[in-house]
């Protein structure tokens, strides 16, 4: 294989690695979920302006669940009052909503195809 290549293989495991983030923030909460917001910008980042499409595409999904749950913590944890009972219950709503669509996202990766992007051509076109 040669260094101008990304294999399919790698495409589809660049694809998943946001969403796997996501599901260990909703299992592990505490401090994972900070941690993954800060990781997580640096892999949304890379991933977002991958050479191949699908991978930036995927990437953005699973940010839209994540960013938007966080940013509802945010807006209605400003609110709370100091009690641990409603972080639990907005963390299992949270949970509710994130954890089936990184599932179903990791799902629809496994059963997309994935091609070899030849660098090469991409630096071709992006010249043009």
């Amino acid at each position: 294989m040669s260094k101008n290549v990304i294999t399919g293989a790698s495409c589809k495991s660049a694809a998943k690695w946001f969403n796997y983030g996501n599901i260990l923030a909703m299992l592990i909460p505490l401090p994972f979920f900070v941690l993954w917001f800060g990781g997580s910008i640096v892999l949304y980042a890379i991933n977002r302006h991958h050479p191949n499409e699908k991978v930036g595409e995927y990437t953005q999904k699973a940010a839209h669940s994540f960013y938007a749950t966080a940013a509802l913590l945010v807006v209605v944890g400003t609110f709370f009052p100091a009690d641990v009972f409603y972080y639990l219950v907005f963390w299992a709503v949270s949970a509710a909503y994130v954890l089936p669509m990184a599932i179903m996202d990791i799902r629809k990766i496994n059963r997309d195809v994935w091609d070899d992007v030849n660098l090469n051509s991409v630096r071709e076109q992006t010249q043009s």
